[in-house]
């Protein structure tokens, strides 16, 4: 049969990356406790295109991916991109995983559990003979108090819901739950999905007690995440949901670490 994609392009320019998008897949992501967390991933897979090419073979990539091991790790990823690279005869191949990413969290006085997810991604991209490059993306709400409304207050403070957006690029993957507990450590609390009425006491009593500007949010989780050992380079981005305010506040802090 006549191969159409392989003949020549009508306007020869190349294409930075073409492919398919929002397939989902079950996905097995490892939890840092020696276990491995299943969940569903949206995945879009990309390569180069030459000038000189009409089209890519769509179905090959999803040939490439019924045929991975469909895991969450550098090494496994790094196949992925390579057996893309070959299978489509490109230079630069690229795969992306948008995916939540479940937690058992006790409440902090009664003990009982609720599950709380956090949406992730992670892009891993390949170029030539060069070594893969991986971006995580985590996002995780906390809760924080205004310590300028607390300090001029005589009653209370307002309090909002923040969200804490990472991206990291690094020497292997560190754990999921690791930059989740540097997000948690870094506002006033922990938002949590199950609480009774001791543990919305607790709550709320620790997090007046710590009180944050999203300006202190965003330098307690970047001070945090420049002493990760396996980090060459993140981006913070908090931004508060304001409770009293007809707009959100944000600071981003970027670094270079190695």
């Amino acid at each position: 049969m006549e191969d159409v994609q392989s003949g020549p392009a009508q306007v020869p320019l190349t294409i930075d990356n073409v492919g398919v998008r929002h397939l989902r897949m079950p996905l097995l992501v490892p939890d840092g406790a020696g276990g491995r967390q299943q969940t569903v991933a949206s995945v879009e897979m990309g390569v180069e295109l030459p000038s000189s090419l009409k089209g890519t073979h769509m179905s090959r990539f999803v040939e490439v991916l019924e045929q991975w091991d469909g895991e969450i790790s550098c090494g496994s990823v790094a196949r992925l991109l390579e057996t893309l690279r070959a299978r489509l005869g490109a230079r630069r191949a690229s795969a992306d995983f948008r995916f939540p990413y479940f937690v058992r969290k006790a409440a902090p006085s009664s003990g009982m559990n609720g599950i709380i997810s956090y949406d992730c991604r992670l892009t891993g991209e390949q170029d030539g003979d060069s070594a893969p490059r991986f971006l995580l993306e985590v996002d995780v709400p906390v809760m924080t108090v205004c310590p300028c409304s607390k300090a001029i207050s005589d009653e209370g403070a307002h309090s909002q819901r923040a969200l804490v957006r990472m991206a990291v690029r690094m020497d292997g993957l560190p754990w999921i739950g690791e930059l989740i507990e540097i997000a948690e450590q870094s506002g006033s609390s922990p938002v949590h999905t199950l609480l009774k009425r001791e543990d919305e006491k607790y709550v709320t009593e620790h997090a007046f007690a710590c009180p944050t500007f999203v300006e202190d949010v965003v330098r307690n989780a970047a001070f945090r995440l420049e002493k990760h050992a396996h980090i060459r380079w993140f981006k913070v981005d908090v931004e508060s949901q304001e409770s009293i305010h007809n707009h959100d506040a944000f600071a981003c802090i970027e670094r270079t670490l190695r």
